[in-house]
């Protein structure tokens, strides 16, 4: 699972090249009018929405990828819903065919040329386990799907397209379907504008070129020395443009580093930018180029994309006795405090970017505060998809707070719910050896065994549950009683319990502590007075917590 967006551009020409085998199986020429297919890839996760919202907005056609083996996931439904509040057109890319019973790849064939390659056997399953996925889709996604190349009706089937990411089988269907479905359906929509619409997917570290934006670039142009606004941690940034460059083709901008330097870039592209002060940039944040001498522009270019981290910071409650968050990117900051809404975890702070000395200083002062005193399990920090320095670490270590660090959501919350449920177990173990609950006794006059400590004779429980380590009374009076020591055993048909219950009748041993005035059964006591456990108040304040 990836949680960045990262953006690989397939020029027309690598597009024709994959595709003449299949044109020349349907007897057809390929009449592309545009320069090739920018593919923006997004999270996979269910709790990407806000992430992957931004991809959807920067996107023309979308490709929703399903796996062919395990069928519709949470993911799938939400990327759906997702597309369809967005009215954005897309194709279901069927993936993993590879892995179909008996299926004989072949490396970058067609599907439809691979398919007629393949045994009896191998078919039937593929066309057990499609029926399947369409079936799942209509009826937990309300979606009409079909096989691309069986759909007549485009408007009204959602395409399938077989694929293998494995083995290349079925790409050249993709691209194939991409843009006759682009050019015939979208017609101007898909031409490029003026004004420019540029995000933010990720900021780097270069050491040749110190910090980096990978940006979109959806419509307009970029040029080297343009002044661009962009959102920082701490206010918005102004910097000037130093070093524009690009992926080479297939080459993903979020992974590769064989870049190509440019004076300019116009849209579509997938961009790297060099400039000044980066270094409090936030990824998945609007980039507005600017001009410096009219300040009103300005002013007002640095409100706007400030205002997206501002929205999701209110969304932290400050003075909430909750957990201290770092995310890498605003999507994934979004993404996770939604996540932690929904699993009802607090969150008392949210940043974005690696967690070195400062951070630790801030989540240690906020640590202290009374409040997370009843709230010990609150006292961690969760690191999503981001560094934590040397520093931090030993700090953390010191000062006993956890950090748990995860680039997978899932398992960030299963770390905190096993350390939730590890300090709820503890102080449960604690609370119980305080408690004593009530319970009473009648001894059974034929089976007094010992009568000086231990004592052991057989009682009933007449009220209440009885429990190893229960300290005992004998009444006298309703005003006076005798402590008589502890139970430290307790049998039933020689089998030793733990616990005994209203209408048991049970052999119990008690003992009393050395250094205690010593009570004799028949002296002090006998089976005419009743046994009643002794309650402090203390057992009392552990047994309401």
């Amino acid at each position: 699972i990836t949680q960045q967006i990262g953006a690989t551009f397939f020029p027309i020409s690598t597009i024709r090249d994959q595709t003449k085998d299949l044109y020349r199986f349907l007897n057809q020429t390929m009449a592309a009018k545009i320069p090739g297919l920018l593919i923006i890839d997004t999270p996979g996760h269910e709790s990407f929405a806000n992430l992957r919202a931004r991809g959807s907005n920067l996107c023309d056609i979308a490709i929703l990828v399903i796996d062919i083996m395990h069928g519709i996931e949470p993911q799938t439904i939400e990327s759906i819903r997702l597309l369809k509040a967005k009215r954005t057109p897309f194709i279901v890319a069927l993936n993993k065919i590879d892995r179909v019973n008996n299926w004989n790849s072949t490396k970058n064939l067609s599907f439809r040329l691979s398919l007629q390659n393949q045994p009896p056997e191998a078919k039937s399953d593929f066309n057990t386990r499609v029926a399947h996925v369409i079936a799942q889709l209509g009826a937990e996604a309300e979606l009409n799907t079909q096989l691309y190349y069986k759909n007549k009706d485009f408007r009204k089937y959602v395409s399938i397209v077989p694929t293998s990411a494995s083995t290349g089988e079925g790409i050249s269907d993709l691209m194939m379907l991409l843009i006759q479905l682009t050019q015939k359906y979208q017609g101007k929509k898909i031409g490029v504008k003026d004004h420019l619409e540029c995000s933010v997917l990720d900021v780097k570290k270069s050491e040749s070129l110190g910090n980096t934006l990978d940006v979109v670039l959806v419509n307009g142009e970029l040029r080297e020395g343009d002044s661009i606004v962009l959102c920082g941690l701490y206010g918005p940034i102004q910097t000037t443009v130093k070093v524009l460059m690009t992926p080479k083709p297939l080459r993903e901008s979020r992974v590769h580093n064989d870049f190509v330097v440019h004076k300019h870039v116009k849209a579509s592209a997938g961009i790297r930018i060099a400039a000044p002060g980066l270094e409090d940039a936030v990824a998945g944040t609007s980039l507005l180029v600017v001009d410096p001498s009219n300040e009103t522009a300005v002013n007002e270019a640095r409100s706007i994309v400030q205002s997206e981290l501002t929205s999701i910071l209110e969304r932290v409650k400050p003075k909430t006795t909750g957990v201290f968050v770092h995310a890498s990117t605003l999507g994934s900051l979004e993404a996770i405090l939604h996540f932690f809404n929904t699993s009802d975890i607090p969150v008392a702070f949210a940043g974005i970017g690696p967690i070195g000395k400062n951070q630790m200083l801030q989540a240690s002062t906020m640590f202290e505060q009374k409040p997370y005193n009843s709230y010990p399990e609150r006292r961690v920090i969760l690191a999503f998809d981001v560094k934590v320095s040397e520093e931090a670490k030993e700090m953390a270590e010191q000062a006993k707070i956890p950090v748990f660090t995860a680039d997978i959501i899932y398992h960030l919350q299963e770390r905190f719910k096993n350390h939730v449920d590890s300090i709820k177990k503890t102080l449960r173990e604690e609370a119980e050896s305080k408690i004593v609950f009530p319970v009473v006794l009648n001894i059974l006059p034929d089976f007094v065994f010992r009568k000086k400590s231990p004592i052991v004779l057989g009682v009933k429980v007449v009220e209440g549950s009885l429990k190893v380590g229960t300290p005992l009374l004998a009444l006298k009076t309703l005003e006076s009683q005798v402590f008589i020591g502890k139970v430290v055993g307790l049998e039933v048909d020689k089998k030793e319990r733990n616990e005994a219950h209203i209408g048991e009748e049970v052999c119990i041993r008690i003992e009393q502590h050395a250094k205690e005035h010593q009570v004799l059964y028949g002296r002090q006591f006998d089976h005419k007075n009743q046994l009643v456990s002794r309650v402090s108040s203390q057992s009392i304040e552990a047994l309401v917590e």
